[in-house]
């Protein structure tokens, strides 16, 4: 019996360590804090429409159905009215715009469904809507890729930045420093090449609106199960008293 802890406390530590040492393999620029203002009708309604207008073109959401909007605040009139760009009806999954064929000829393959994607690109340095904060808000300008974009968040993207118009053009800022003998360059800001439609405050506030969708899509419920959660522990916790009360009063007289 001794063994088969030992063994299973071993296999544990192992693990953990795998998981730690693969967490620090992945490196990269610091992500920003993403807003997470999941519960913010405000905020959702702002990234829906941000993320049918600018988005869905070549992006789905194959496990979200229009109708699931109403959750956020909107009508179904209101979202026919505004949001329907793909189909008719609005029970309808999400469905990008874009021909398959065509995006695999374009782009070298279809775009990634994104009802999960603040789910799925969590890491060490942060949760996916961290990730997808600091993502949308580092393209960059880059001659040499054939999109004419990249990414500090992505290097090497293969997505053209489709919010430039937007965010306007920028450049990394470096600093020269020279460490152990060897020159670095260490980012220190950005510099605005050419204006976008919006400031950079209302940009970043954009992209929290839209990343706030993201992160809401890929849990609908999410709201729900931490308000029901709350309960249930309220729950337990009296429960546990009441045990505790009524195993002392059974036992008062046994020693």
């Amino acid at each position: 019996m001794k063994k088969l802890i030992s063994n299973a406390i071993f296999a544990l530590i192992t693990a953990v360590g795998l998981m730690a040492g693969a967490q620090a393999s992945e490196g990269g620029m610091a992500w920003d804090k993403a807003p997470g203002k999941v519960n913010d009708m405000a905020t959702l309604q702002s990234g829906a429409r941000l993320f049918v207008n600018y988005c869905l073109s070549c992006h789905s959401a194959a496990y979200m159905r229009y109708n699931r909007l109403t959750d956020i605040g909107l009508s179904e009139q209101q979202i026919k009215d505004n949001l329907l760009f793909t189909t008719e009806k609005v029970g309808e999954t999400m469905k990008a715009a874009i021909d398959p064929k065509q995006a695999k000829d374009w782009f070298g393959g279809n775009p990634p469904d994104l009802s999960v994607i603040a789910r799925s690109r969590s890491g060490a340095n942060g949760t996916g809507a961290d990730y997808l904060y600091t993502y949308l808000r580092t393209y960059y300008r880059d001659e040499t890729k054939a999109t004419g974009w990249n990414n500090l968040a992505f290097p090497s993207v293969s997505m053209p930045h489709v919010l430039w118009e937007l965010q306007g053009e920028r450049k990394p800022v470096y600093l020269e420093k020279e460490e152990h003998g060897h020159k670095v360059s260490i980012f220190k800001g950005w510099q605005q090449v050419t204006p976008g439609t919006m400031t950079p405050l209302q940009y970043d506030q954009a992209m929290g609106d839209l990343v706030g969708f993201l992160q809401w899509m890929s849990e609908p419920v999410q709201n729900t199960r931490v308000r029901v959660g709350v309960w249930v522990l309220i729950f337990l916790l009296g429960m546990t008293f009441i045990a505790w009360c009524l195993n002392a009063a059974f036992w008062k007289d046994i020693k």
